[in-house]
């Protein structure tokens, strides 16, 4: 898993690219969700996601993706699962000081997050991690938060 997951980050650019491409269908398959119900629907697709995002990134289905902000590096596969940046304890070979023989993700991430078009993305400060969303899929509510902020958008335009 590990190897698949240092691929990643190697080849940011192109999972940017692919997460582009792909995003704008998930958002477009809200009246899909809709009909369906997000409630009924989010079992099926976190366990895809997690089969797709585990797969490639070592995925913790942490319910709210940062993979964009982080160079696809998940990082909460930090052992300390710190979310904005390295912890201080990065061992001057680039290795992680909990599990040393491990490269620290948020090496990893940083390196990754070089060869993407938003490369800057990396220096945003990230909210906590809301726990109570552990297990649920973030591509479904990316795709609620989108159609929601797109209807509002139009509601407020005369």
């Amino acid at each position: 898993m590990l190897s698949i997951r240092l691929w990643a980050t190697r080849h940011a650019r192109l999972l940017e690219l692919t997460y582009q491409a792909v995003e704008p269908v998930i958002i477009k398959l809200h009246p899909l969700w809709k009909s369906v119900g997000y409630e009924r629907a989010e079992k099926p697709i976190a366990k895809l996601e997690q089969l797709c995002k585990g797969l490639v990134f070592d995925c913790q289905m942490c319910g709210q993706c940062i993979l964009s902000s982080t160079g696809m590096s998940c990082s909460m596969n930090c052992p300390k699962n710190i979310r904005n940046g390295p912890c201080g304890g990065v061992l001057q070979n680039g290795n992680c000081e909990v599990i040393p023989e491990q490269r620290c993700v948020w090496v990893e991430a940083w390196e990754g997050s070089q060869q993407m078009r938003a490369d800057d993305a990396i220096q945003v400060v990230q909210l906590p991690v809301d726990h109570r969303l552990k297990g649920t899929s973030s591509w479904l509510r990316v795709a609620r938060q989108t159609a929601e902020r797109h209807a509002a958008q139009r509601e407020s335009k005369p």
